[in-house]
């Protein structure tokens, strides 16, 4: 038996983020976090999005070393690649150069923001189970006689006649919806 399985994830189609950069009331909880330790809440974040969870401590020490090795950081590049691909994941509007004057300028609100929108995009998968029935699909009902007789090794062979032909296609028809 033959099982399939569609899975089908509803996703608007380009948009805005769902709230501004400034609307820390929105979600006083994830505001009041990322104020009391923000690498905690940035390691959080990136966790609740799917990445690892210690990415943004590159933030945090990256330009510190790159200092040391005389190379100057002014862009932070997990926070910068943390929104362009929280934007790139929910078909979000913009552009690097709004990512990176964000990023840059609004660090704090850029990661509430990003932890808003894993938060209100998260989504249950609705998963598409069915299962083939076989029915049978009645033909042309004819009946062929082979109305000759053939020698094969000095036995003479009876005439044949075939039964009606039967074919069989599949068709769906159990669906479940799983949430």
């Amino acid at each position: 038996q033959i099982t399939m399985t569609t899975v089908i994830v509803q996703m608007p189609m380009k948009s805005g983020w769902n709230s501004g950069i400034c609307v820390c009331c929105q979600d006083l909880n994830s505001c009041c976090y990322a104020y009391r330790c923000f690498p905690c809440f940035t390691c959080t974040t990136t966790g609740e999005f799917g990445e690892s969870t210690c990415l943004p401590l590159l933030d945090i020490f990256g330009p510190g070393i790159m200092a040391a090795f005389g190379v100057p950081v002014f862009v932070p590049s997990v926070s910068l690649g943390m929104r362009v691909a929280v934007r790139h994941k929910y078909d979000i509007g913009g552009s690097i150069c709004e990512d990176i004057m964000v990023s840059c300028c609004c660090m704090w609100c850029s990661w509430c923001q990003m932890s808003r929108e894993t938060k209100a995009r998260k989504q249950t998968v609705t998963v598409l189970t069915t299962h083939p029935m076989i029915q049978p699909i009645p033909m042309a009902t004819t009946t062929q006689v082979i109305a000759t007789q053939q020698a094969f090794g000095g036995i003479n062979v009876a005439p044949v006649a075939f039964a009606p032909a039967v074919q069989m296609a599949p068709i769906s028809s159990v669906t479940t919806v799983v949430k």
